[in-house]
Parts: C-alpha cells; sequence; structure tokens
C-alpha cells in the first residue's frame, strides 16, 4: 500500500482543522452574547451607532479558520485554498440538511415526559429547545456559507498578492494583511444577509455588530502571529526534504494540494 507524502498529509491535517472549526462556529453561531456584560464595558453611540459589544459566539473561534487558511495558502497556493472552502461550505450545507431533518422527527414519549421539567422545575419542552438551538433559518445557511466563501476567495487572493511582494518573507503581513481584508467582508455580509435581508436587524444593529465582531477578528488575528510562526516553523521541520518548491513570486505548486 502506497504510503501517503507528508505534504499530503499536512493539506488533510489542515483542511480537517478548518472544516471542524467552520462547522463548530456555525452549530455556535446562534446565539448573540454580550461582551459588554462579560467585561463590564460600558455601551456608547458613536455616529448614530450604539455599540454595546454584541457578537454571535460562534465569532469566537471563527478567527482561527483564516488562519489556518493562511498556512494552507502559503504552503499549497491558491488552488488548496480553494478545494478546502468548497469541501468546508458542502459539509455546512449537508450538516444542515440532517439538522433539519432531525428537528423535524417526532419527540419520543418518554424522552418528552423525562425533560419535561427545567432546573428550577418549571414545565419545559425539551423539543422545542431542540429545534430552537439546532435549526437555524435559511438565512442565516445562506448568510454565513455565501460570507465564508467570498471571504475566504478574496483572504487567498490578498495572501497571494502580498506574497509576489514579499516573497518569503514578512509571513505576518500577509497573514494579518489578509485577515484585516477579507474579514473586513465577512464581517458584514454574513449579518446583512441573515438578520437584515432574512432577518428583523435594522441596518443599524448589522452595522455596530459588524464593527466590533470586525474588530474582535483582527484584534485575535494580530495576538494569533506568534502561533503561526511557530506553525510555519514547525511544518516546515516535518516536511523536509518534501518541502514545495514554491517561487519567490508565490506561485502556485498545483501538485501539493493533490
Amino acid at each position: 500500500m502506497h504510503k501517503p507524502s507528508k505534504l499530503s498529509n499536512l493539506f488533510w491535517i489542515l483542511s480537517g482543522c478548518i472544516i471542524g472549526t467552520a462547522v463548530f462556529a456555525e452549530m455556535l453561531g446562534m446565539k448573540i452574547f454580550s461582551l459588554g456584560k462579560l467585561l463590564g464595558l460600558n455601551s456608547f453611540a458613536v455616529s448614530g451607532l450604539t455599540f454595546d459589544f454584541s457578537m454571535s459566539v460562534g465569532i469566537l473561534i471563527w478567527p482561527f479558520v483564516f488562519v489556518i487558511s493562511d498556512l494552507v495558502n502559503e504552503y499549497f497556493g491558491r488552488s488548496g485554498v480553494k478545494r478546502v472552502s468548497f469541501l468546508t461550505a458542502g459539509i455546512i450545507l449537508f450538516g444542515f440538511v440532517f439538522i433539519y431533518i432531525g428537528t423535524s422527527l417526532p419527540g419520543s414519549d418518554f424522552w418528552l415526559q423525562l425533560n419535561n421539567k427545567d432546573g428550577h422545575g418549571q414545565p419545559f419542552d425539551i423539543d422545542f429547545a431542540y429545534q430552537s438551538i439546532f435549526r437555524q433559518s435559511g438565512g442565516i445557511i445562506v448568510g454565513s456559507v455565501t460570507a465564508f466563501l467570498i471571504s475566504q476567495m478574496v483572504d487567498a487572493y490578498t495572501f497571494h498578492s502580498l506574497r509576489v511582494i514579499t516573497g518569503h518573507k514578512k509571513l505576518w503581513l500577509r497573514a494579518t494583511g489578509s485577515t484585516i481584508v477579507s474579514q473586513l467582508i465577512d464581517s458584514f455580509i454574513v449579518l446583512f444577509i441573515a438578520f437584515y435581508v432574512f432577518g428583523n436587524w435594522s441596518m443599524t444593529q448589522v452595522l455596530s455588530v459588524g464593527v466590533v465582531q470586525y474588530f474582535y477578528k483582527i484584534i485575535l488575528a494580530i495576538a494569533l502571529t506568534p502561533v503561526i510562526y511557530l506553525a510555519h516553523n514547525y511544518i516546515d521541520r516535518y516536511l523536509g526534504d518534501e518541502h514545495p518548491n514554491v517561487n519567490a513570486a508565490g506561485e502556485d505548486n498545483e501538485k501539493t494540494a493533490a
């Protein structure tokens, strides 16, 4: 049996990390939490926008998707990012289909009976709670997948363009720069489609939440820069002689992502 190459193993490990993180983010994304309440921050208004530091729970781990995508781009080029991005989007849509089926199935009588009260002894409909938590609206599905694919393509293109300029140097610039550009798009597209076009949010709410989420992503991306360098150095040592031959112009090595 043919032994997989180190490059092949690396591609699927990074792809698995992207897919898993993205799916977790989608599952958690329905809840909007208050970072202000958590940290004791007071809301404030600027130019008619009220910022109360509200964010989707899914945003907490979403920046890791783009950090890992930058590593895919570094070693496998834009073609590698495109492959894993479309695979991730397909798995997310596949998951939502079965979530819809699962939430539509009638609950067993004994399950409903055993879970008919909450922790305070009040009546509780566990089937309704299950549906409310897992069944996201069609608008959220469309918004999240659309925003993911567009932002991933923008991230890959920006990363590649910066690599043409920097060559193999200044990884921090490629990683942070591509995230700054791509997340500006991602932060607002998903909210606009999911909660403004298909939901009941006002444009003011979309902008205020989008701005908070965008700055959170940028801050975390900068904070994770040392992690990217550590991962990069570890991967270089792991690959050894199998390190992809990507020239200084940053051209894609199509074979490495195969």
